[in-house]
């Protein structure tokens, strides 16, 4: 029984990712210029022969200017071997063989088989840097990164929505939350941006809508609409403007946002969708909540993969690798999964110990994981961030130092090269208003981490 729902407009030709694919194989008919029967006619046989000798030169260069596909290839792999070579000289660490490293690196990548070992580097942090921001006027909820570390976007319950520039520490756009009577974002729940820094979009928890802005700017571009609920997840899958949303309404909506188009809905999660991601493969991956199960929703394929092992909601997933994903819960319980099996590889049960007042485990309220590596991060409504390095091919879990905050930690998030770790801080939890910390600061705290080498 399949679980998708297409748009079956447009006969037997299949839409996918915004655009109409038609059957493979065909020749593209290609007209050349020719030489004109209905031109005039030369007056003598010379001018005649002179005039043919340069249209059939003319046509021999036109020729020699295409481009066969694999002369393209050629240049473009040329081309990208020129980027590589410039941001890797731009480095302070250049060596030799720096290039061949790195497109070793993006080839494993692509397969799902690139592996890291760069947690035991990890030995402590340096003197967190606090960004206050008054526009953030309630806790924050979420945070992005753009795929080159410069740009962080942030949201919060009040609705604002922060452009920084993680570099200069700085604040550079800023759009301010719903008022009353007036239009706006109400509450951010979730927000996330492109892998070339061209689209931004949020969740709302006033709105059932998905919000289009320009990365750039923060200029509202347009409202993707099609949810029953509200939006609880936003991911793009690497490298491309295809957007996956996850929604209260318990379904996965794929776009394209070329077109600004919907493309289709994924349904079988039996509550609300509290999180997904997704990477380079056509695939995304959810936590349902309280169904209590993790989904990977093969896309090309049109299937799913159910795995089960919380006691609990859980809250949030978020992928290590193509293979291996990490998820946490209210019950205080910390896994890492492998795609192959349908229960944890690993399980930490009250990974942040207990609540003294009610004995309950403590609610780990967000994760964070460094892509490709062994390196992950928990945050719980304690202010303590915790990071574990995954050991044993991915089958334990090892604490490595904690990091203590006051206040909910709402989002966190390693910047790409791992030098850093961004926590959102909040006086609220980002689902609710059951306990409150008055003496917490809602900001963004950027945590250095110290390493013994470099990786």
């Amino acid at each position: 029984m399949s679980f998708f729902i297409r748009n079956t407009q447009g006969g037997s030709k299949r839409k996918q990712n915004g655009h109409v694919e038609t059957s493979k194989g065909k020749k593209k008919n290609i007209k050349k210029s020719v030489p004109d029967d209905n031109e005039s006619i030369a007056s003598t046989d010379e001018e005649f022969a002179e005039e043919n000798q340069s249209r059939l030169q003319k046509y021999e260069s036109e020729e020699e200017e295409e481009e066969t596909a694999q002369e393209k290839r050629i240049r473009l792999a040329k081309k990208y071997l020129e980027q590589i070579e410039e941001e890797e000289r731009d480095r302070a660490e250049f060596e030799e063989g720096a290039v061949t490293k790195r497109l070793h690196e993006e080839y494993l990548e692509e397969k799902g088989r690139l592996r890291k070992t760069v947690a035991s580097n990890y030995v402590n942090y340096g003197e967190p840097i606090i960004l206050k921001c008054k526009e953030h006027r309630d806790s924050i909820t979420s945070l992005c990164l753009s795929s080159n570390g410069k740009f962080l976007y942030s949201g919060s319950k009040d609705g604002s929505l922060v452009k920084w520039s993680l570099k200069e520490r700085t604040k550079l756009k800023t759009i301010k939350g719903k008022r009353k009577n007036q239009e706006g974002i109400k509450c951010v729940q979730c927000i996330a941006v492109s892998t070339d820094g061209k689209f931004l979009v949020v969740g709302d928890s006033g709105s059932k809508d998905i919000k289009v802005f320009c990365a750039d700017s923060l200029n509202h571009i347009k409202n993707l609409q099609g949810h029953r609920d509200s939006v609880t997840g936003l991911v793009f899958r690497k490298d491309t403007h295809t957007l996956y949303s996850a929604s209260a309404d318990r379904s996965v909506k794929v776009w394209n946002l070329d077109d600004m188009a919907y493309v289709e809905s994924l349904f079988g999660h039996q509550s609300a969708i509290t999180s997904i991601d997704a990477l380079a493969r056509e695939r995304a991956i959810t936590s349902g909540g309280f169904d209590k199960t993790i989904r990977i929703w093969k896309i090309v394929e049109e299937s799913q993969l159910i795995f089960n092992g919380h006691g609990g909601s859980i809250d949030a997933v978020k992928l290590i690798n193509e293979e291996n994903f990490f998820s946490c819960g209210d019950d205080g319980q910390l896994c890492v999964w492998g795609c192959l099996k349908k229960k944890p590889l690993c399980s930490v049960p009250d990974a942040h110990g207990r609540d003294e007042a009610n004995n309950q485990p403590m609610w780990i309220s967000s994760i964070a994981t460094l892509l490709n590596t062994d390196l992950v991060a928990s945050g719980s409504r304690n202010g303590v961030i915790r990071l574990w390095q995954c050991s044993d091919s991915f089958r334990s879990l090892n604490s490595l130092f904690d990091v203590n905050l006051t206040g909910f930690v709402n989002a966190l998030l390693f910047t790409p090269d791992g030098t850093e770790l961004i926590a959102g801080i909040g006086q609220e939890h980002r689902l609710g208003r059951w306990w409150r910390i008055p003496e917490a600061k809602n900001s963004i705290v950027i945590i250095p981490l110290i390493q013994t080498k470099n990786k």
